[in-house]
């Protein structure tokens, strides 16, 4: 029975120390927890809000100085990756324009008022 709960606690500390090594905690050992973006201010009861945000979007770009990374609230967070989408969007249509609108929707409005 003792060997079981060691065996337990000892795997558990190794689950803990290697979650420990990730971005997201080194991240939160190096910056206030505070939202890059609003400035929310958050404890260990809302922690799980905050996220860390890749600046450069690289997932795979963690240097130790924490560089590339930026607290964000959940929402700050999805803000700013909807914004990438839309602007990385944006550049595809503009790199294939389209044709222009021709359909004018109110061309034969006055004739229509005219019959009443």
């Amino acid at each position: 029975m003792t060997d079981k709960l060691d065996r337990l606690v000892a795997e558990a500390r190794r689950a803990a120390d290697k979650r420990a090594e990730g971005y997201r905690e080194r991240a939160l050992k190096l910056y206030p927890w505070i939202c890059g973006r609003c400035a929310r201010e958050f404890t260990t009861t809302n922690l799980r809000e905050l996220t860390v945000h890749h600046r450069d979007h690289n997932h795979d770009n963690n240097p130790p100085d924490g560089s590339n990374w930026e607290l964000l609230c959940l929402y700050c967070h999805d803000n700013e990756h909807q914004r990438q989408l839309e602007a990385t969007q944006g550049q595809v249509a503009a790199k294939q324009p389209g044709k222009a609108a021709t359909h004018s929707p109110f061309s034969g409005l006055g004739a229509l008022l005219k019959k009443n």
